[in-house]
């Protein structure tokens, strides 16, 4: 499993090194995941890409590889190498890492005050079942019968 920086993430993180390095931070830990995946790795100890994924639903592996590299880039995570063939990596927090769970824990706190209902739900469109075509060839006879009556 090879974790690809792809060329766009690549110019914004080059174009990023000139602008302020809270703003990079901010914009790092704003992006979609990225609080629950450092939460997964820094305070769960969930610390393998299959179980970070499965962990967290609704996170898709395509957007857990951008995140992660998004993280080990902007310096809040390194990945520790367990084997090389089949490479197996595990996550871990750096410094920096771990000096952003006080913010984190302070950002969580402040969402089951003010969004006690808030799921991990609520990051993924739960896609609409659309009635199939006998389902709606049915709804169609029903609705010619109440016009009849």
């Amino acid at each position: 499993m090879g974790f690809q920086v792809d060329t766009k993430q690549k110019q914004r993180i080059s174009r990023g090194s000139k602008q302020c390095p809270v703003g990079i931070d901010l914009a790092t830990l704003g992006r979609k995941w990225t609080v629950h995946i450092i939460e997964s790795i820094g305070v769960q100890h969930i610390d393998r890409f299959n179980q970070i994924l499965r962990s967290l639903p609704g996170l898709t592996p395509r957007v857990l590889i951008m995140r992660l590299n998004e993280l080990e880039e902007s310096g809040l995570i390194t990945p520790i190498i367990i084997q090389k063939s089949p490479k197996l990596v595990s996550w871990t927090l750096t410094e920096k890492g771990q000096d952003t769970l006080p913010i984190l824990e302070g950002y969580f706190s402040f969402t089951k005050k003010w969004h006690p209902n808030a799921t991990l739900k609520n990051h993924r469109t739960d896609s609409v079942k659309r009635p199939s075509l006998l389902e709606l060839v049915e709804e169609r006879k029903q609705e010619l019968v109440w016009l009849e009556i």
